[in-house]
């Protein structure tokens, strides 16, 4: 039997920072959304599941959600 409930992709961002201790990541669009793991790949996998979580939670509480058309993130190198 197929599930009726309606699937919707997300493309939200995500921070990731390495600390001495291995790296935390969070979700900005969503308050509270945050993991840690002991390398990049742990910790985006990490993130990936606490964002799913995180949206699942809000959808079965009836709660709006981010919509985002469009996010670009860059990096600028600077001498000063």
């Amino acid at each position: 039997m197929k599930s009726s409930r309606k699937i919707t992709e997300y493309n939200l961002p995500v921070v990731i920072e390495k600390d001495k201790h291995g790296y935390y990541a969070y979700c900005p669009e969503l308050q509270g959304c945050y993991t840690y793991g002991s390398t990049y790949e742990a910790s985006l996998k990490n993130i990936r599941d606490a964002v799913k979580l995180h949206i699942e939670d809000r959808k079965a509480e009836k709660d709006t959600l981010p919509d985002l058309e469009s996010l670009s993130l860059s990096t600028v190198k600077v001498f000063a």
